[in-house]
């Protein structure tokens, strides 16, 4: 199965999670500092919020599977339409340890695709010392936006 994945940036999680949990008529599958997710069936989405170091607005857009084999299916798509992609393995972001790719769409947007291993305790691995640091609260590779003013 693919779950459609957003992750937005905001700027009061108290509110955000209530407004959130008010449209998808549940409370948040896992909160955790400066951070929210609801893992839904109806719709299929997963859908982040945070407040760590990123500006508000879109951080990016993905795709969740459920399985290393889904990925690489995806991976293969990317790669035999020649989009470059950036590989991190056992990559520990948004208090989950996953396998991902990531791509950026004609318009700046970062797109990543994840298989998600298991949950972590931290927000990211650069942010386990400073959760306000923007240089480490962005998943997002460098190298895949070098040309992107959001890193």
């Amino acid at each position: 199965m693919k779950r459609f994945h957003v992750h937005i940036a905001v700027d009061d999680l108290r509110a955000s999670i209530d407004f959130y949990s008010t449209i998808f008529a549940t409370a948040p599958s896992m909160e955790r500092e400066g951070y929210a997710k609801w893992q839904l069936t109806d719709p299929a989405v997963n859908f982040a919020i945070s407040q760590i170091g990123k500006a508000c607005g879109v951080n990016h857009f993905g795709i969740q599977v459920d399985s290393d084999d889904e990925l690489q299916e995806i991976a293969d798509r990317l790669d035999n339409a020649e989009i470059k992609t950036v590989e991190q393995k056992n990559s520990s972001c948004c208090y989950a340890n996953a396998n991902k790719y990531w791509t950026t769409d004609p318009q700046g947007f970062a797109w990543e695709s994840f298989h998600t291993l298991s949950e972590d305790g931290f927000f990211a691995a650069e942010s386990k010392n400073n959760l306000t640091d923007e240089s480490s609260a962005c998943c997002i590779p460098d190298d895949n936006k070098a040309d992107q003013c959001c890193h």
